[in-house]
């Protein structure tokens, strides 16, 4: 039972990073863009994904608001270790 949640968390991340790296390319192409508001949220629920893509992409690491999204790493990986105890 449990692995279906780990699996629902992976695909949650796996969207994440798929709509950091679509941004991306919409900046390139000068297309409209995801709203900043959008992207954090999408962050707070898989931010493994999100940072990842931050850093294979380069993108919004120079957004100082962006830097929430290793702190949401950490709040994850706290809750994580609190559910497995």
């Amino acid at each position: 039972m449990i692995w279906y949640l780990w699996a629902a968390y992976g695909i949650v991340n796996a969207v994440v990073f798929l709509m950091y790296a679509l941004d991306k390319m919409r900046s390139k192409r000068r297309r409209r863009r995801m709203r900043e508001s959008t992207l954090l949220a999408a962050a707070l629920a898989g931010p493994f994904g999100a940072l990842a893509a931050m850093r294979l992409f380069r993108h919004k690491t120079r957004k100082i608001k962006f830097l929430l999204v290793p702190l949401f790493v950490v709040l994850h990986i706290v809750v994580i270790v609190l559910l497995l105890i």
